[in-house]
């Protein structure tokens, strides 16, 4: 008795060959990419990228750094890389992509770049949500007035009467005024959305069916500085935007308003403002200032209506790791063929930090 044939398994499919992972180069401070890079973004990058995690270049002419320079794809940036001028660029015939885990890339990215049609992606939305966060910390306290309750308190130990404290100290029905509706900006006013504000925003790029949906009223600059308790900063730095806070702009607060600046320095009249603050008319809150760091004598430090920080709004210490994660994804996005989530268009540099 035969037995019945059985039919001959089907052949399996051959695999997909796997795509070759793109050569990618580390651009950035040497110091700071074991900071930036935590353990598991430099895992998910050497596993994306045929990358050298211990070659961290911050000059492209080296002989190991033009070798590796020779062979990239794609870029790796971060604070500390080199302009990517004509002559990088002759250098790195492969190049086809610069993520930078940082914010602005006006620092390295070139004309040079935008014409041989090389792809950014930047981590700027990722470094603006600390700096948000330190603005609304700043909004909060302003508005109560902590810096002189604290002052107040440390030099009389007593009681203070705060139920019968002076009807401007407080959060409620208190105005802001935001200056420009960057990804700070606009971040800013996402997070203040809870409290009993008025929020104002003056940016020469928003309408006001745009700025209503932001949550604010859109307004002229001058009457912004005019009605607001807090003023808080947010727009590029441009020549245009140079002195955008003038010492008329200051001279239009109301006595007793704050000014905050995350942005940066130039944005502001300094010595205009200093006049300010003086004699006490206004507060300040200043992350940055012209020149960083300032002389030893600057009347910032001790003046006791300013909070002055050395630029620590943005990403520091384990915030780093935010935007290693978003450079690891944007690389994935690239390796997978997807646009960048997040991408720095030619267009519009022009306009932006």
């Amino acid at each position: 008795m035969s037995l019945p044939q059985t039919a001959p398994a089907a052949a399996a499919a051959p695999a997909a060959p796997t795509p070759p992972r793109p050569r990618a180069l580390l651009a950035m401070h040497p110091q700071l990419a074991s900071h930036l890079l935590d353990s598991r973004s430099l895992a998910r990058l050497t596993e994306l990228a045929d990358l050298d995690p211990l070659l961290v270049v911050d000059d492209f002419t080296g002989p190991a750094a033009a070798a590796a320079l020779a062979e990239a794809e794609v870029i790796v940036s971060s604070w500390g890389c080199p302009p990517l001028d004509d002559t990088v660029l002759a250098a790195a015939p492969r190049l086809r992509a610069v993520i930078h885990a940082a914010g602005s890339v006006k620092h390295h990215i070139t004309d040079a770049c935008w014409q041989r049609g090389i792809r950014v992606a930047s981590a700027a939305w990722a470094n603006a949500l600390p700096v948000a966060e330190y603005t609304v910390g700043a909004i909060l306290f302003a508005n109560k007035q902590v810096l002189r309750l604290s002052a107040e308190y440390r030099e009389r130990r007593a009681p203070y009467d705060w139920p019968y404290a002076e009807s401007h100290i407080g959060n409620y029905r208190r105005t802001v005024g935001i200056v420009g509706a960057s990804q700070i900006g606009r971040r800013v006013m996402e997070l203040l959305r809870p409290y009993d504000l008025e929020l104002l925003l003056h940016d020469p790029y928003v309408d006001e069916a745009e700025a209503a949906a932001l949550g604010a009223r859109s307004v002229a600059l001058d009457e912004l500085c005019g009605l607001s308790d807090v003023v808080s900063v947010h727009a590029p730095e441009l020549p245009a935007t140079r002195h955008l806070i003038s010492r008329r702009m200051l001279a239009l607060m109301p006595d007793g308003a704050t000014l905050v600046n995350t942005a940066r320095g130039s944005l502001i009249d300094q010595d205009a403002l200093i006049e300010e603050l003086v004699p006490g008319r206004l507060n300040a809150v200043l992350d940055v200032t012209t020149p960083e760091v300032l002389p030893a004598d600057s009347p910032l430090y001790d003046l006791p209506n300013v909070l002055l920080t050395p630029h620590v709004a943005g990403s520091l210490g384990n915030e780093l790791h935010r935007m290693a994660g978003a450079a690891a994804d944007e690389l994935a996005r690239y390796t997978a063929g997807l646009p960048f989530a997040h991408p720095v268009l030619p267009q519009d540099i022009h306009r932006t930090a």
